[in-house]
């Protein structure tokens, strides 16, 4: 499983749309005037972890909310590799403080979208008549594939995506410096 986005599944000739740091935080300030622009303000933002975690947490920022949760959902197991489909992982959220509350799913790419789908499927059967909740979602990316249309997202795009967060391998232990100078010593 490629843990990160090296390129290799796709080919090194493939056309990609790259996000750098700089754009990211571009994408999430005009993700926040969309829904600011809406008149729809959320009580709570939620995550859809992993790619989520840094748009979620960016515009919540730009909206001023402090509440948010997160749901961990497994479909991608590698560079355009899924499972058959999306799963929850643990640790579970506690949806029961979402009802009757307006809340804001934010994704880094509806690809398929069935991941989102999912989670918005799950926030939907909270609340009741009386209570009900209400839950708009929100993404960096969305592509023409896409079973689910984000209320809001800031580009359309049918490329893959390399976001800033994925682009670099997992950080792995450093030699120490011992053997670093026992190498050198010995050439």
């Amino acid at each position: 499983m490629t843990a990160f986005d090296d390129g290799a599944a796709l080919g090194e000739q493939d056309d990609r749309e790259v996000l750098s740091w700089s754009l990211f935080g571009d994408a999430a300030r005009a993700l926040a005037q969309q829904i600011v622009d809406s008149g729809w303000l959320p009580d709570v933002v939620v995550a859809v972890a992993r790619g989520g975690l840094l748009p979620a947490g960016a515009v919540a920022y730009a909206l001023g909310v402090k509440a948010m949760g997160t749901m961990n959902v497994e479909f991608y197991t590698g560079v355009a590799q899924t499972l058959t489909e999306p799963v929850f992982l643990p640790p579970l959220m506690d949806t029961h403080t979402l009802v009757g509350k307006k809340v804001l799913v934010v994704d880094d790419v509806a690809d398929s979208g069935r991941t989102l789908a999912k989670v918005m499927d799950a926030v939907a059967e909270l609340g009741s008549p009386s209570r009900p909740t209400q839950a708009r979602s929100a993404v960096v990316y969305v592509k023409p594939s896409s079973v689910i249309k984000p209320d809001y997202c800031w580009r359309h795009t049918p490329r893959w995506i390399t976001f800033p967060w994925s682009a670099l391998p997992p950080v792995s232990p450093l030699v120490p410096q011992e053997e670093t100078d026992a190498g050198a010593q010995q050439a």
